[in-house]
């Protein structure tokens, strides 16, 4: 059976950068960005990546269809059993149709969300100041702060009640963000 890990936080609270750490350090882990899958499909210049592209150059999400089915395929398709996501889910749409067909289903099975937990004011500078791309400005960053914020509280609600959420301090150096999202991965295997 594989095990999921999700990390969610806010743009720019570091959560591609804290799964992808734990993935190179420690073999045993897989790690996956929404983000990367989404933007590996644009590059390759495929009419799916046209479609993804016209919702991701706004700030927009993509398509639930579109992320489910990638999420899914990549987990199914990797070699290691414990599977690291992060920047999934950011809606309750996206959160309730996660559930769906992973409750749905044996092979896969979530044992946390771990929310790297960061101020707008430090996400935004980390965002502005590492302009990866075109979406990396000003205005697309409060369009991706406030599709962040809208749901937030009602996806901490659901995955609490379900005692799968842990919070981390994302506002701390890299290394101890990183040791503790790694010590409360180790603790739910």
């Amino acid at each position: 059976m594989k095990k999921l890990f999700l990390i969610i936080g806010a743009p720019g609270s570091g959560k591609t950068t804290d799964a992808s750490l734990i993935a190179q350090a420690d073999a045993k882990y897989a790690h996956f960005s929404t983000g990367e899958l989404l933007r590996a499909e644009v590059a390759s210049g495929s009419e799916l990546g046209k479609t993804i592209e016209s919702f991701t150059s706004k700030g927009n999400l993509v398509p639930l269809q579109i992320v489910i089915n990638t999420i899914i395929s990549a987990i199914k398709n990797c070699e290691k059993d414990n599977i690291i996501i992060d920047g999934y889910p950011r809606s309750v749409e996206q959160m309730s149709e996660l559930d769906k067909v992973l409750s749905a289903q044996s092979e896969i099975s979530l044992r946390g969300v771990i929310e790297v937990d960061v101020s707008e004011e430090v996400a935004r500078g980390r965002v502005l100041s590492r302009a990866r791309g075109a979406d990396d400005n000003n205005e697309v960053f409060n369009n991706r702060m406030k599709v962040y914020l809208d749901p937030i509280e009602q996806i901490r609600k659901f995955y609490k009640g379900k005692n799968l959420l842990f919070v981390i301090n994302g506002e701390r150096g890299i290394d101890e963000i990183v040791a503790d999202v790694k010590k409360t991965i180790e603790g739910l295997l």
